[in-house]
């Protein structure tokens, strides 16, 4: 059987993929996520997946690892997780009655079990979300639940509150959530067909 990874400990992630009903495996990077901020969101979230997915790759032979990235983009300006609620809240308050862009990079990695060097691929996806105005109470119950702290950008698309800012978006859904599904499945059909096999039998 031909073994999948995810190198991402995302719940969200872990669930878009499980939607492909391909078997696979979680096991997190623990890459450092440091990055140049000069480079453009897209560089960023591609060169990010890259690194989790070949740190993951160091461990198993004879396997496809799957890598990925999600950041906020505003106003020229990257919103990360939120350190604190006075940051989440400031997030929000930026992104209310605007639009922003939200990037999501993949990495692929595929070493077989006799070579040396991993055959890879990356891509990205891009999904512009606006947000319709959004009072300070609704903020602040938001930011008082928790959900955002550990979210680019202070939100989650996929929330109760989350979902209520949403306004309209351009693009994927799926890559605000935090995996391009669509765009995925597309090019692994090119990368490592093989790997689809059980998804292949889908109606």
């Amino acid at each position: 059987m031909n073994t999948i990874i995810l190198a991402s400990g995302s719940p969200r992630r872990k669930k878009l993929l499980e939607q492909l009903g391909l078997p696979f495996q979680v096991h997190p990077s623990l890459v450092n996520e440091q990055y140049d901020p000069t480079l453009p969101p897209q560089k960023i979230v591609q060169n990010l997946a890259q690194r989790k997915a070949r740190d993951v790759a160091q461990k198993f032979h004879d396997a496809l690892i799957i890598g990925a990235d999600t950041i906020v983009a505003y106003n020229k300006e990257i919103l990360e997780k939120p350190g604190t609620k006075d940051e989440a809240r400031s997030m929000l308050r930026q992104l209310s009655d605007n639009t922003h862009s939200v990037f999501t990079g993949v990495a692929l990695c595929l070493r077989g079990r006799d070579s040396k060097k991993p055959r890879q691929r990356t891509f990205f996806e891009e999904t512009k979300v606006s947000f319709g105005p959004i009072a300070d109470q609704d903020i602040r119950q938001y930011v008082e639940s928790g959900s955002p702290m550990d979210k680019a950008g202070a939100y989650g698309i996929q929330d109760a509150y989350g979902s209520f800012f949403v306004k309209s978006i351009e693009g994927d859904y799926n890559t605000v959530v935090g995996f391009p599904l669509h765009r995925f499945y597309r090019v692994l059909q090119n990368f490592a067909p093989e790997y689809l096999v059980p998804a292949k039998n889908l109606r």
